[in-house]
């Protein structure tokens, strides 16, 4: 308010100015009045010298708000986003999210600093103007100020209909920036397949698009300038003929002539930038509505916590009849799963694609939030628990293996920077990583990993992650099918480290490989959201279900031939039955 405040002092000391030329004007104008210039020279120049130290302070405080606001309203964005869940993401892509959080916060920041001032200095500018106009003639007044209103409804109804262009040319600047981080994201896959061509055909397409919605709000800016400058020179056409008139008559002097029109332009020139102000409030408006699109939008997750659950958790969990469906989903992902997990129990899920298995994990962790009463950590349900406390107590380590840009050092301990370098090297022996670490990698923990990993392996950046997930030591550790790009005896090394330090701590896993889950407590095989199968290996072997069938075609021993040949067969046969297109026929 202050520097706003300074600003508006700025401007009334401009409407000083014309008055001491008038007053000088008229001394040389009228033989009757003894000549008198220092006085109106020095008190111009004061006003000038004050009104310079008055403005550049009080911009200089308004920049610096306009500065705090968007990053206040950048931090609350991105803090918000921080605790969505899948279907946001689904909803609003990551160059979208962007686009609104830079540029749309832009525009809000340019309304702040530089729209909002403009409209209360323009209205006290033109009260001011008009006021000391009044003084000086009250007839011409009147004939000036009529073409006025016609500027302000001019104005708005071109603002209205300009919003709506506003909002196509974001949406399309979203478009550009979504299509350019999701390309760049998948370099690796465009040039393997050669479809260099392709994307920048596609890129041209998105760009143009963009290109024709800022053509469109720059025409139809352009357009509301010359009818707003149009309309606001009917008032110095009015003063020049009407107020030459008036001179000529000698009903005002010369002095008198000349202070007005000052006046008139300073009451013309910001009825003129009304609607370049008017242009910014609109854009800021179309950036504000998308801003609180996302701000608006409720979590998925309720971290609605009770105080009753234990800060000491021994890792017991518990499925009662947990039922879920995926939004949208014409069958239900989970359908009635019934399952305790003692603590320090191994527990194995296999299933084929698409039968529930990670959705069972990330239930756990509320990555999906069930219905209450339906999943229990030591006898609590899970909705009880504040979600930071759930997922410290439970680690889930994803299928997708995700490093940020930083050392290696930094990814392993991301939860907590503070951990010593003995703690990073146990896990990374347990998962396998400490070799790479030392042979493969010369700056070992210090090596800066690139955007996602891409300076690794895939076989690396999986067990680099895995190691990150056991270093934190939860009581619960879940692992999404972390050994698919790991070889057999890279896998024997990582499960023996699992065993080595997880004893006595619940540790649930998803792998496709019978090598992986023989070495589990309990296996349990899922399909279509329900256990079909459950047992120690031998137990399931003995069984001859899905899960012998699969033991198998993944064994080479001997014994299991026969049944494989007959099991790739029946494959055969299978897909023999299905009728072919005639396309693929011919």
């Amino acid at each position: 308010m202050a520097s706003i405040g300074g600003l508006l002092l700025a401007r009334l000391f401009d409407a000083f100015v014309p008055l001491f030329m008038k007053t000088a004007i008229d001394s040389l104008a009228d033989p009757d009045i003894e000549p008198t210039l220092l006085v109106p020279v020095l008190s111009i120049l004061a006003i000038v010298a004050t009104r310079f130290l008055i403005y550049v302070v009080s911009q200089r405080a308004l920049r610096r708000l306009s500065i705090s606001v968007a990053y206040d309203l950048r931090k609350r964005l991105f803090n918000h986003v921080q605790f969505q869940g899948a279907h946001f993401f689904n909803r609003f892509g990551t160059g979208d999210l962007m686009s609104r959080a830079v540029n749309d916060v832009s525009m809000v920041r340019m309304v702040v600093s530089f729209g909002a001032v403009t409209i209360l200095t323009t209205v006290f500018t033109l009260i001011t103007g008009l006021y000391f106009m009044i003084m000086l003639s009250p007839s011409l007044t009147f004939w000036v100020v009529l073409p006025l209103p016609l500027v302000a409804v001019a104005g708005f109804g071109m603002a209205r209909a300009l919003f709506p262009y506003y909002m196509d040319r974001q949406e399309a600047m979203a478009a550009v920036t979504s299509f350019t981080q999701e390309n760049l994201n998948g370099i690796r896959t465009v040039q393997a397949m050669a479809q260099e061509e392709q994307e920048i055909n596609r890129f041209r397409d998105v760009s143009t698009h963009y290109a024709q919605t800022v053509y469109r709000v720059n025409r139809y800016q352009a357009l509301m300038s010359v009818v707003m400058g149009f309309i606001s020179t009917a008032s110095t056409v009015i003063v020049v003929f009407y107020g030459g008139a008036l001179v000529l008559r000698g009903d005002i002097t010369l002095g008198t002539f000349m202070a007005f029109f000052s006046y008139l332009m300073m009451v013309a020139w910001p009825m003129r930038m009304i609607g370049m102000s008017i242009t910014m409030f609109t854009a800021a408006a179309a950036g504000t509505e998308r801003i609180f699109e996302i701000l608006d939008y409720e979590p998925e997750v309720d971290d609605a916590s009770i105080e009753t659950v234990p800060a000491e958790l021994r890792g017991r969990i518990e499925f009662r009849d947990l039922v879920y469906s995926h939004p949208g989903s014409p069958r239900p992902t989970i359908a009635g799963a019934t399952l305790n997990v003692e603590p320090g129990e191994t527990i194995a899920f296999m299933g084929r694609v698409g039968s529930g298995k990670s959705t069972l994990l990330n239930a756990i962790v509320r990555l999906v939030d069930t219905p209450g009463g339906m999943i229990f950590l030591d006898g609590h349900d899970i909705r009880d628990f504040p979600l930071r406390q759930l997922r410290e107590a439970v680690t889930l380590v994803p299928q997708d293996p995700f490093l940020f840009s930083m050392t290696l050092r930094d990814n392993l301990t991301y939860d907590d920077l503070s951990r010593d370098d003995t703690s990073i090297w146990d896990a990374a022996e347990a998962a396998a990583f400490a070799d790479p670490l030392r042979r493969q990698l010369a700056q070992g923990l210090d090596t800066m990993v690139g955007e996602r990993g891409v300076t690794l392996s895939g076989g690396q950046k999986q067990r680099a992650t895995l190691t990150r997930g056991m270093v934190r030591d939860a009581k619960v550790l879940l692992l999404d099918d972390c050994f698919s790009s790991v070889d057999t005896e890279t896998e024997e090394r990582i499960l023996r480290g699992l065993r080595r330090m997880r004893g006595g701590k619940t540790t649930m896993l998803i792998s496709h490989r019978v090598s992986t889950a023989r070495h589990a407590d309990r296996i349990f095989v899922i399909d279509a959201g329900r256990f079909v199968e459950s047992g120690t290996h031998d137990e399931l072997i003995a069984r001859g279900g899905y899960y012998a069938d699969l033991a198998a075609v993944q064994s080479n021993q001997d014994e299991d031939r026969e049944r494989k040949a007959r099991l790739l067969r029946d494959l055969d046969s299978e897909i023999s039955a299905v009728p072919m297109p005639e396309a693929a026929k011919l």
